[in-house]
């Protein structure tokens, strides 16, 4: 990894904690190879002809949407089912379970008990280790994106949000990403502090998974605020400035292989990817003049989701596996 390239790690994990990401300033901020193909790109007549063309052509697939929506439906019916029908393959709900015999518990849920207990207790910690291996390997947020029910709803709720602000009925009420971190750190001091996970009672994530699994409660009318809150006033909120789980999986998909790489050389600058992110912060190296080398890839605030990969008409962002291939 080039010396730039390890300046932007810091800085993709800063960003993960709410900084805004930071821009190149000088000249010796950008590797050589990167800012021939800046220059390059500048004022091209051809390219920009280029650039056209290929966004009238371009064949908007929905491929890794298709495969992230049926495998989080899959894995969360398999709860259902497991209950429902007595089959023991998977037991539990997201925050703990058991899959075929293995102990399976949420990094975020099992650190939040041992706050709560004020001891690390030995039996979370081998569902954890397994948990952890499993999203150091696939990268952390991909939790989200992929597994997450409330994700599901929230990018639904998004595009209802959207639809409306196309036809100004509501605005955007952005907020300080760093809320996300001062959130994280309250719910572990009032675990500490009060010997409750607190944070449980109201994260959306397991009282949907318990509602589908065991039956729907009042604990839903929580949720449904959110997702309202969501669609009228400020879109995603939850995730982007709220959910601890997001920042405790971030964490672990700092060290994934598993990522999504920027290629500049076949960039034309579109923004399109920007506009269906999820997370678009994570994205600030895709605009014009941003990327330090040719190659860049995504900090560990992704989700993973793919909705860039689907979208690039040009193929500049793609989804591998570090040092070994490139995913279709």
């Amino acid at each position: 990894m080039s010396d730039l390239l390890k300046r932007r790690f810091v800085d993709q994990i800063k960003v993960l904690f709410g900084w805004e990401p930071s821009k190149p300033t000088k000249a010796e901020d950008i590797s050589p190879a990167a800012q021939k193909i800046h220059f390059y790109k500048k004022g091209n007549r051809d390219l920009i002809a280029e650039k056209v063309h290929a966004r009238a052509h371009a064949e908007h697939k929905n491929t890794w949407r298709n495969r992230r929506w049926a495998t989080l439906i899959f894995a969360n019916l398999l709860f259902t089912l497991s209950f429902g029908l007595d089959i023991q393959i998977l037991e539990g709900a997201l925050t703990a379970s058991r899959f075929v015999g293995f102990h399976l518990i949420d990094l975020n849920s099992a650190l939040q008990v041992m706050l709560a207990h004020k001891h690390i207790i030995n039996n979370l910690l081998i569902g954890t280790g397994t948990v952890l291996v499993l999203w150091a390997l696939l990268g952390g947020r991909t939790f989200c994106s992929w597994v997450c029910p409330y994700h599901l709803l929230a990018e639904w709720a998004e595009k209802i949000h959207l639809f409306l602000a196309k036809k100004k009925l509501v605005t955007d009420q952005t907020m300080d990403r760093r809320l996300r971190t001062v959130f994280w750190l309250i719910f572990a001091v009032l675990a500490l502090a009060t010997g409750y996970t607190v944070y449980e009672a109201i994260s959306p994530t397991g009282i949907l998974s318990r509602a589908l699994i065991y039956g729907p409660g009042l604990a839903l009318l929580w949720v449904l605020a959110l997702l309202f809150f969501e669609v009228f006033f400020s879109r995603r909120a939850w995730c982007r400035y709220a959910c601890p789980i997001g920042l405790t999986y971030g964490v672990v998909g700092i060290i994934s292989p598993v990522r999504i790489i920027y290629k500049l050389d076949a960039c034309f600058h579109e923004g399109d990817c920007r506009k269906v992110c999820l997370v678009p912060h994570v994205l600030d190296t895709v605009i014009k003049g941003r990327a330090v080398e040719t190659e860049v890839p995504i900090g560990p605030d992704c989700t993973r989701c793919g909705l860039c990969v689907d979208i690039c008409p040009t193929g500049s962002l793609s989804f591998e596996v570090k040092g070994l291939s490139k995913l279709m």
